[in-house]
């Protein structure tokens, strides 16, 4: 990464779950960008490869991941390959989850219900848990979980995703609060909606038009300068706070 100005992130270490596409992979493409060493972590292989392979090429440090955020071992896994590689980890984005439940309470799929709630609420709380002792070695650091407006107002026919992420967000503040002692901040980034190929799979009308009538429509990328602002701010910083890029709030 020649030729760049300075770097925020540099000598710090970041692992992003669901980084293998969206969201996730702007993030950590950014994080690098900004000097930091990135664990991708995702469940497909040769997406979460061709993320860390993208960032090698530009001349950042990067190593990939495969996890699924519900199983400890292989989490535990990927943390302990990045302390390994990097010599310690200090950020840790939370961004993994599903949308797939779209339907109302009376005619979804109660298995795809549980999924969600399995991966964005206890997948998070398997992150976020097995994240503490390498942040407490390292005397501070950051857990940013990626939440929902959904999650703050909710919305019909998205009863699994809205409940998982207003869970997300009780979890984050009850964490930070536990935290607090250990210069380890914890915030939510609600990112509004996005294109992104998860949202496109479930809702193809997605791709072309907001959640909500007036809101932003963004990219990945549009996401980017706030994850870069959350992860620049200092350890003892702000805490159980959530940051959003809605245009409005109901």
């Amino acid at each position: 990464m020649a030729e760049r100005g300075p770097q925020p992130l540099a000598g710090r270490v970041a692992v992003v779950t669901g980084a293998g596409r969206g969201i996730g992979r702007a993030i950590a493409r950014a994080y690098a960008e900004a000097g930091a060493a990135v664990c991708c972590v995702a469940r497909t292989a040769a997406e979460v490869e061709a993320a860390a392979a993208e960032i090698t090429a530009r001349g950042g440090r990067a190593l990939a991941a495969v996890a699924d955020v519900r199983d400890a071992p292989a989490v535990e896994r990927a943390y302990d390959a990045t302390a390994r590689a990097f010599g310690g980890i200090d950020l840790f984005v939370l961004n993994a989850g599903v949308d797939s439940a779209r339907a109302s309470v009376e005619e979804g799929d109660p298995a795809a219900w549980r999924e969600a709630i399995e991966v964005n609420l206890f997948g998070s709380y398997t992150c976020a848990r097995l994240a503490i002792p390498h942040l407490r070695r390292r005397g501070g650091g950051k857990i940013l979980t990626v939440g929902s407006g959904l999650g703050h107002r909710g919305m019909a026919g998205r009863s699994a995703y809205s409940a998982s992420k207003a869970a997300l967000w009780m979890f984050t503040r009850v964490l930070a609060q536990e935290l607090l002692p250990h210069r380890i901040s914890v915030n939510e980034l609600v990112p509004g909606p996005v294109r992104t190929s998860i949202a496109a799979a479930a809702d193809p009308a997605t791709v072309a038009s907001p959640v909500f009538a007036g809101e932003w429509l963004k990219t990945p990328e549009d996401v980017v300068p706030l994850a870069l602002f959350l992860a620049t701010q200092p350890d003892a910083g702000p805490t159980a706070q959530s940051f959003g890029l809605l245009r409005r709030d109901n």
